[in-house]
């Protein structure tokens, strides 16, 4: 079983900061800096954006860029808990094939993404997409 460890530190300089394995670090609920709570859908747009890129690529899709946004819905009151998130898809390339890219979201989100797997039974996760060509230089 795979195993990952992240750490979450504070201090009144830097208030709270985390990072991985590799010290790649956040700031985290200060001023410019990504709220705690947006890392979710973060997680979430990260980890299928992912799965979505290497799954057209192995099909020789000419993906030029996947633009991937969620918004979140979250109860008004403490803990705020999150209780939809939409993600919209906008793929670019040249001659994507619409169904691919349609299938590869799917892919992600059934057999792929551990933080999909992980949320769907207490988070209703919806999704569109968008294929647009891209446009010759």
């Amino acid at each position: 079983m795979a195993s990952k460890t992240v750490h979450l530190n504070w201090n009144p300089e830097t208030k709270f900061s985390a990072s991985n394995q590799n010290d790649v670090q956040i700031r985290i609920s200060q001023q410019n800096a990504i709220g705690a709570s947006d890392l979710l859908p973060i997680s979430l747009i990260g980890c299928s954006s992912h799965d979505v890129v290497e799954i057209l690529q192995k099909q020789r899709q000419e993906l030029h860029q996947l633009n991937v946004s969620a918004e979140a819905t979250q109860d008004d009151d403490p803990p705020w808990k999150f209780r939809k998130i939409h993600i919209t898809f906008q793929a670019v390339g040249k001659n994507l094939d619409p169904e691919k890219v349609r299938k590869a979201i799917l892919l992600s989100e059934e057999k792929y993404c551990s933080v999909y797997v992980t949320l769907k039974d207490v988070v209703e996760i919806t999704h569109d997409v968008e294929v647009v060509e891209a446009v010759e230089a």
